[in-house]
Protein backbone atom coordinates (compact mmCIF):
# COMPACT_ATOMS: atom_id res chain seq x y z
CA UNK A 1 0.00 0.00 0.00
CA UNK A 2 1.20 3.33 -0.93
CA UNK A 3 2.18 5.61 1.90
CA UNK A 4 0.54 9.04 3.10
CA UNK A 5 3.27 11.58 3.52
CA UNK A 6 3.98 15.08 4.96
CA UNK A 7 7.01 16.99 3.64
CA UNK A 8 8.80 20.45 4.67
CA UNK A 9 5.38 21.54 6.85
CA UNK A 10 7.01 24.27 8.92
CA UNK A 11 6.51 25.37 12.32
CA UNK A 12 6.95 28.01 15.00
CA UNK A 13 7.77 27.21 18.19
CA UNK A 14 4.43 27.91 19.75
CA UNK A 15 2.20 25.35 17.00
CA UNK A 16 1.38 27.39 14.01
CA UNK A 17 1.81 26.07 10.90
CA UNK A 18 0.03 29.32 8.93
CA UNK A 19 -1.70 32.83 9.33
CA UNK A 20 -4.89 32.99 9.93
CA UNK A 21 -6.14 35.13 7.12
CA UNK A 22 -4.94 34.18 3.75
CA UNK A 23 -5.24 36.90 0.99
CA UNK A 24 -3.63 37.72 -2.91
CA UNK A 25 -0.73 39.30 -0.88
CA UNK A 26 0.04 37.05 1.67
CA UNK A 27 -0.26 33.37 0.76
CA UNK A 28 -0.02 32.18 4.11
CA UNK A 29 -1.31 35.04 6.24
CA UNK A 30 0.93 36.60 9.11
CA UNK A 31 3.32 33.56 9.16
CA UNK A 32 6.01 34.71 6.12
CA UNK A 33 8.89 34.35 8.79
CA UNK A 34 8.20 30.29 8.89
CA UNK A 35 9.34 30.40 5.53
CA UNK A 36 11.91 32.94 5.23
CA UNK A 37 14.59 29.98 5.98
CA UNK A 38 13.16 27.69 3.19
CA UNK A 39 14.99 27.35 -0.43
CA UNK A 40 12.38 26.10 -2.64
CA UNK A 41 14.90 25.63 -5.32
CA UNK A 42 15.77 21.91 -3.87
CA UNK A 43 12.41 20.60 -4.08
CA UNK A 44 13.00 19.06 -7.16
CA UNK A 45 16.72 17.62 -5.78
CA UNK A 46 19.46 18.62 -5.14
CA UNK A 47 20.97 18.07 -9.04
CA UNK A 48 21.23 21.68 -10.85
CA UNK A 49 21.13 24.17 -8.43
CA UNK A 50 24.07 26.24 -8.14
CA UNK A 51 24.24 26.71 -3.82
CA UNK A 52 25.84 24.11 -1.21
CA UNK A 53 23.76 21.44 -0.19
CA UNK A 54 23.50 21.84 2.84
CA UNK A 55 21.14 19.68 5.14
CA UNK A 56 18.27 21.94 5.12
CA UNK A 57 18.57 21.94 1.54
CA UNK A 58 18.98 17.81 1.47
CA UNK A 59 15.97 17.02 3.41
CA UNK A 60 13.95 19.52 1.24
CA UNK A 61 14.76 17.53 -1.64
CA UNK A 62 12.63 14.40 -0.10
CA UNK A 63 9.18 16.79 -1.29
CA UNK A 64 9.07 14.99 -4.47
CA UNK A 65 10.49 11.34 -4.07
CA UNK A 66 8.11 8.91 -4.91
CA UNK A 67 5.28 11.13 -5.32
CA UNK A 68 2.13 10.18 -7.41
CA UNK A 69 0.05 12.77 -6.32
CA UNK A 70 -0.93 15.50 -3.89
CA UNK A 71 -3.77 16.55 -1.41
CA UNK A 72 -3.80 19.94 -0.48
CA UNK A 73 -6.91 22.10 1.04
CA UNK A 74 -8.27 25.35 -0.56
CA UNK A 75 -6.62 27.87 1.32
CA UNK A 76 -3.43 26.43 -0.26
CA UNK A 77 -4.57 26.67 -4.08
CA UNK A 78 -5.59 30.43 -3.64
CA UNK A 79 -7.15 32.93 -1.06
CA UNK A 80 -10.97 32.90 -2.77
CA UNK A 81 -13.89 31.38 -0.12
CA UNK A 82 -17.24 30.43 -1.53
CA UNK A 83 -18.50 30.03 -4.90
CA UNK A 84 -15.69 30.21 -7.44
CA UNK A 85 -15.35 33.32 -8.83
CA UNK A 86 -15.07 34.03 -12.75
CA UNK A 87 -11.62 35.14 -12.55
CA UNK A 88 -9.35 32.45 -14.02
CA UNK A 89 -7.43 32.33 -11.08
CA UNK A 90 -5.41 28.81 -11.64
CA UNK A 91 -3.25 28.47 -8.47
CA UNK A 92 -0.57 30.92 -7.15
CA UNK A 93 1.61 28.96 -9.43
CA UNK A 94 1.04 30.42 -12.83
CA UNK A 95 1.39 28.26 -15.56
CA UNK A 96 4.38 25.90 -14.17
CA UNK A 97 2.89 24.69 -10.77
CA UNK A 98 5.90 22.71 -9.13
CA UNK A 99 3.83 19.10 -8.71
CA UNK A 100 4.20 17.68 -11.71
CA UNK A 101 1.70 14.86 -10.83
CA UNK A 102 -1.96 15.07 -10.17
CA UNK A 103 -3.29 17.22 -7.13
CA UNK A 104 -6.86 16.82 -5.18
CA UNK A 105 -7.96 20.00 -3.29
CA UNK A 106 -10.51 19.79 -0.66
CA UNK A 107 -13.33 22.42 -1.38
CA UNK A 108 -17.09 22.04 -0.76
CA UNK A 109 -17.84 23.98 -4.20
CA UNK A 110 -17.32 21.77 -7.36
CA UNK A 111 -15.46 23.06 -10.32
CA UNK A 112 -13.78 21.26 -13.38
CA UNK A 113 -10.22 20.19 -13.05
CA UNK A 114 -7.58 22.35 -14.60
CA UNK A 115 -4.40 20.76 -16.44
CA UNK A 116 -0.67 21.55 -17.15
CA UNK A 117 1.79 21.10 -19.51
CA UNK A 118 4.16 20.03 -17.17
CA UNK A 119 2.27 16.91 -15.97
CA UNK A 120 0.20 18.68 -12.78
CA UNK A 121 -3.60 19.32 -12.59
CA UNK A 122 -5.58 20.11 -10.07
CA UNK A 123 -8.79 18.19 -9.06
CA UNK A 124 -11.33 19.74 -6.64
CA UNK A 125 -13.24 17.16 -4.59
CA UNK A 126 -15.76 17.48 -1.49
CA UNK A 127 -14.75 14.55 0.43
CA UNK A 128 -13.75 12.86 3.79
CA UNK A 129 -10.42 12.22 4.61
CA UNK A 130 -10.85 9.06 3.98
CA UNK A 131 -12.50 9.53 0.50
CA UNK A 132 -9.88 11.82 -0.83
CA UNK A 133 -7.28 9.68 -0.31
CA UNK A 134 -9.28 6.99 -2.23
CA UNK A 135 -9.50 9.47 -4.97
CA UNK A 136 -5.26 10.23 -4.66
CA UNK A 137 -4.52 6.97 -4.55
CA UNK A 138 -6.64 6.11 -8.07
CA UNK A 139 -4.31 8.80 -9.57
CA UNK A 140 -1.23 8.28 -8.50
CA UNK A 141 -0.51 5.30 -9.89
CA UNK A 142 0.67 3.38 -6.85
CA UNK A 143 3.00 5.68 -5.62
CA UNK A 144 3.15 7.60 -2.16
CA UNK A 145 0.89 10.65 -1.89
CA UNK A 146 1.82 13.40 -0.22
CA UNK A 147 -0.29 15.74 1.89
CA UNK A 148 0.68 19.54 1.09
CA UNK A 149 -0.98 21.70 3.87
CA UNK A 150 -1.93 23.61 5.11
CA UNK A 151 -2.18 22.61 8.93
CA UNK A 152 -5.66 22.55 9.01
CA UNK A 153 -6.33 20.00 6.70
CA UNK A 154 -3.22 17.85 7.53
CA UNK A 155 -4.80 17.94 11.36
CA UNK A 156 -7.67 16.51 9.68
CA UNK A 157 -5.92 13.55 8.55
CA UNK A 158 -3.75 12.78 11.23
CA UNK A 159 -7.27 12.80 13.61
CA UNK A 160 -8.43 10.26 11.21
CA UNK A 161 -5.17 8.28 11.39
CA UNK A 162 -4.30 8.15 7.77
CA UNK A 163 -0.76 9.96 8.23
CA UNK A 164 2.24 7.43 8.04
CA UNK A 165 5.40 9.94 8.01
CA UNK A 166 5.32 13.60 8.62
CA UNK A 167 8.91 15.90 7.99
CA UNK A 168 8.22 18.82 10.62
CA UNK A 169 10.97 22.08 10.41
CA UNK A 170 10.80 23.85 13.62
CA UNK A 171 11.75 27.82 12.86
CA UNK A 172 12.66 29.10 15.90
CA UNK A 173 10.31 32.33 15.73
CA UNK A 174 7.09 32.69 17.59
CA UNK A 175 3.96 34.10 16.04
CA UNK A 176 1.33 34.12 18.73
CA UNK A 177 -2.13 33.55 16.11
CA UNK A 178 -2.72 31.65 13.43
CA UNK A 179 -3.90 27.64 12.53
CA UNK A 180 -1.95 25.42 14.93
CA UNK A 181 -1.05 21.80 14.12
CA UNK A 182 -1.83 20.03 17.01
CA UNK A 183 -5.24 21.51 17.78
CA UNK A 184 -6.95 18.62 19.42
CA UNK A 185 -4.41 16.12 18.85
CA UNK A 186 -3.49 14.57 22.36
CA UNK A 187 -1.60 11.90 22.28
CA UNK A 188 -0.90 12.06 18.85
CA UNK A 189 2.92 11.13 19.46
CA UNK A 190 2.41 7.85 20.49
CA UNK A 191 1.30 6.38 17.06
CA UNK A 192 4.78 7.29 15.62
CA UNK A 193 8.32 7.03 16.44
CA UNK A 194 10.27 10.45 16.58
CA UNK A 195 13.96 11.43 15.59
CA UNK A 196 15.42 14.42 15.35
CA UNK A 197 18.03 16.71 13.75
CA UNK A 198 19.09 20.31 14.47
CA UNK A 199 20.93 21.90 11.56
CA UNK A 200 23.66 25.27 11.81
CA UNK A 201 20.73 27.44 10.38
CA UNK A 202 18.65 26.74 13.95
CA UNK A 203 15.50 24.76 12.07
CA UNK A 204 15.15 21.39 14.02
CA UNK A 205 13.81 18.64 11.59
CA UNK A 206 11.34 15.88 12.87
CA UNK A 207 10.89 13.00 11.57
CA UNK A 208 7.59 11.33 12.29
CA UNK A 209 7.35 7.41 11.14
CA UNK A 210 4.23 5.35 12.25
CA UNK A 211 4.63 3.13 14.31
CA UNK A 212 3.79 -0.59 12.62
CA UNK A 213 0.91 -2.57 13.84
CA UNK A 214 2.18 -5.83 14.82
Amino acid sequence: MSKVRVHNLHISLDGYGAGETVTLDKPIGDAGALFAPFDGRFIDGVDGVDAPITLDRALTATWGQGIGAEIMGRRKFGPQSGAWPDDGWRGWWGEEPPFRAPVVVLTHHAREPLHFDNGTSFHFLDATPEEALAHARDLAGGKDIRLGGGPSTIRQFLAADLVDFMHLVTVPVTLGAGIRLWEGLDGIQDRFTIESASSASGLTHQFWNRVTQA
